[in-house]
C-alpha cells in the first residue's frame, strides 16, 4: 500500500475509522528472517512484522492524541475483524471464547529487537517509544502472554 503522506489522507482515514466506514483494523503480520530480507529490494519478500506492537502503535497515534476513542479502537481490533471473517470471537459475552487482552494505558515501551518475539525484527518502528501496552493475553481462557513473556507454549496460538 502506498504511504499516506498528506495530512488530508490521514485525516480522511481517521474520520473513516471514527464513523465506521472502516470497521476493522488488522495487521498483515509478515515475519521474514533477516536472511530472507537481506537481499535487493525487488528480490526480498514483501511485508514486515506488525502484530506485537499493533495496539500500542494505534493507541499512541490514534487514541492518545484524541483522534479515536479507546472503545472504538478496541472494537475495531476485536469484534470488527471477528465479524468480518465469521468467527465467534471478539466479545466478552457469556458463552463466547475467553479471549482477552489486559492493557496498561500508562505504559511507555520502546520497540527494541529484544522485545520482539517474532522470527523477524523487520520493523520501521525500532527505537520508537509507544504509549500503552498489552500486559497479558488470554486465549481460550489460558494465559499465554504475561508482561513480555510467552508463558503457554506458542502464543502464536492466537490462531494466526
Amino acid at each position: 500500500a502506498p504511504p499516506l503522506r498528506s495530512a488530508r489522507d490521514r485525516d480522511a482515514l481517521r474520520a473513516a475509522l471514527r464513523d465506521g466506514v472502516i470497521d476493522c483494523i488488522a495487521t498483515d503480520h509478515a515475519p521474514h528472517t533477516d536472511i530472507e530480507k537481506d537481499q535487493p529490494f525487488d528480490q526480498a519478500p514483501p511485508g514486515m512484522i506488525g502484530l506485537e506492537f499493533a495496539f500500542a502503535l494505534l493507541f499512541t497515534d490514534l487514541v492518545a492524541p484524541g483522534h479515536l476513542p479507546l472503545t472504538t479502537l478496541i472494537q475495531r481490533m476485536t469484534a470488527g475483524p471477528a465479524r468480518i471473517i465469521g468467527i465467534p470471537r471478539g466479545t466478552l459475552r457469556p458463552g463466547s471464547a475467553a479471549d482477552a487482552a489486559v492493557l496498561d494505558l500508562h505504559a511507555a515501551t520502546e520497540v527494541t529487537p529484544a522485545r520482539l518475539h517474532s522470527k523477524s525484527k523487520n520493523t520501521p518502528f525500532l527505537g520508537r517509544v509507544l504509549s500503552g501496552a498489552v500486559t497479558h493475553t488470554i486465549v481460550d481462557g489460558k494465559l499465554v502472554f504475561d508482561h513480555g513473556v510467552i508463558v503457554a507454549g506458542n502464543a502464536a496460538g492466537a490462531r494466526a
